[in-house]
């Protein structure tokens, strides 16, 4: 009953999400900028290529996916279900079609490939990057340059440098990395011991409707990365051979991240909820991997923190100013939902009986105690609805969160692991309906 009572209560969100701003009227919802809030995009009804592929691989997942997680050898699972994902998000893209649904995302007047034809000497642009932060100046960086630290420009300026060149490149980039997120988080459950919430979220991962905003945003792309992050600092902590190895690389992928996106520093709630169930002797590599990345960029002559306080004003320079917190504050909450799909807030119930919070009533042996009844998808899904809780609360995220919130949603989706078996099917193609509405109904921004 309370996981009935959870998805109703989400879908009652988003029903009310989607209908104040019509209610309200045009002069109301002008403020908002979003034609189509809470999602960013626009009303547009439409059908592509990519529907037929969609619906088949929709359909497969629901009729098959259970019964294969819990069948296929582990290393096979992980490969199918990464490539299922990237199939089933490839699909959703094409629904635009190629060009606008795919290939031109990235190169836009407000993305990140606009700028990358003027990078012409890396170090100077380390170097210049903060003056270039704030608008209304003749070298403001674009849009999503200015609003994120430098290494995502650095990524697609790499990127470019192999010779990768273009949209398509830098989109593939995107949907590879971001799918990649869905073995990333089973992984992180099979470190914690949790083998079977593992196979049990699988489907639920490569059909979640966040796959309309992996594909294409960079936003995938910083999901995928962090995803890893976290996934392999579960990992270290079986210290088994070359654990501190597999810690220090999952500090330089959070480095990598504290520098792909400013928010992402949220990123050290799953890394702390982890360190916590399992032991906290990875922590020192992965903190000397996250140092390295931070001390190679200062070196490079970019201040994390004077970037941040640049981007800061930079965002109230614009139409966040505008946007009413009072409608965002809940309406984000809303754009969750349609990300990560009502199967995710019906095992919300199960997610507080999953922390282990009772265990820890009596301070005898308090954190052992805890340990051994904590369930680790519910500890997951916590550290991500945690994160996005202070990015919520923060006011810094005021529409667009469907795709800026991707690298907590994944987290957030291992909630699902928890759901009955028996229901597993239904919720899945709950979940697939949700996600081939909001693509075929909206045309989203990214």
């Amino acid at each position: 009953m309370a996981a009935w009572t959870c998805a109703g209560v989400a879908a009652l969100l988003v029903v009310v999400a989607f209908a104040l701003p019509q209610l309200r009227g045009p002069e109301w919802g002008r403020h908002l900028y979003a034609a189509a809030a809470p999602i960013f995009g626009i009303w547009g009804p439409h059908v592509g290529w990519g529907t037929g592929p969609a619906v088949a691989i929709a359909v497969a997942v629901v009729l098959f996916g259970p019964d294969l997680a819990r069948r296929l050898p582990w290393r096979r699972l992980l490969t199918v279900s990464w490539l299922t994902s990237v199939a089933w998000t490839f699909a959703l893209a094409m629904v635009d079609g190629w060009q606008v649904g795919f290939a031109g995302r990235l190169t836009r007047r407000h993305e990140y490939l606009w700028e990358v034809g003027g990078v012409r000497d890396i170090g100077a642009m380390l170097r210049g990057f903060s003056g270039r932060i704030l608008d209304f100046r003749p070298d403001s960086w674009t849009t999503h340059v200015s609003g994120h630290p430098p290494g995502a420009l650095l990524t697609f300026v790499l990127l470019d440098r192999l010779g990768l060149r273009g949209g398509a490149w830098a989109a593939w980039l995107c949907v590879l990395v971001g799918a990649s997120a869905v073995a990333a988080v089973a992984v992180a459950l099979d470190a914690l011991g949790a083998a079977d919430r593992a196979r049990a979220a699988l489907p639920f991962l490569v059909l979640a409707p966040a796959a309309v905003w992996v594909g294409v945003s960079a936003d995938g792309f910083f999901a995928g990365v962090t995803a890893w992050a976290v996934a392999l600092l579960a990992v270290a902590t079986r210290q088994r051979p070359g654990w501190p190895v597999v810690a220090l690389v999952s500090g330089l992928l959070f480095g990598y991240g504290l520098y792909l996106n400013y928010g992402l520093t949220l990123m050290v709630v799953p890394a702390a909820m982890v360190l916590a169930a399992r032991g906290f002797r990875p922590a020192a590599p992965a903190l000397i991997g996250v140092a390295l990345v931070v001390a190679a960029f200062t070196a490079a002559g970019f201040s994390w923190l004077d970037g941040y306080h640049l981007v800061v004003q930079r965002y109230y320079q614009g139409i966040a100013s505008e946007r009413p917190y009072s409608y965002w504050v809940w309406g984000n909450l809303a754009a969750t939902v349609c990300a990560v799909g009502l199967a995710t807030a019906a095992a919300l119930p199960e997610v507080v009986r999953g922390v282990g919070l009772p265990a820890i009533t009596s301070r005898a042996g308090l954190i052992g105690r805890w340990r051994a009844a904590v369930d680790p998808a519910a500890l997951l899904a916590a550290a991500g609805l945690l994160a996005i809780a202070a990015a919520d609360i923060s006011g810094l995220s005021k529409a667009e969160t469907e795709r800026i919130w991707l690298p907590f949603d994944v987290w957030l989706l291992a909630a699902t692991a928890l759901l009955p078996r028996r229901a597993a099917s239904w919720w899945l193609a709950v979940q697939a309906v949700a996600a081939l509405l909001l693509n075929h109904l909206l045309a989203t921004n990214w």
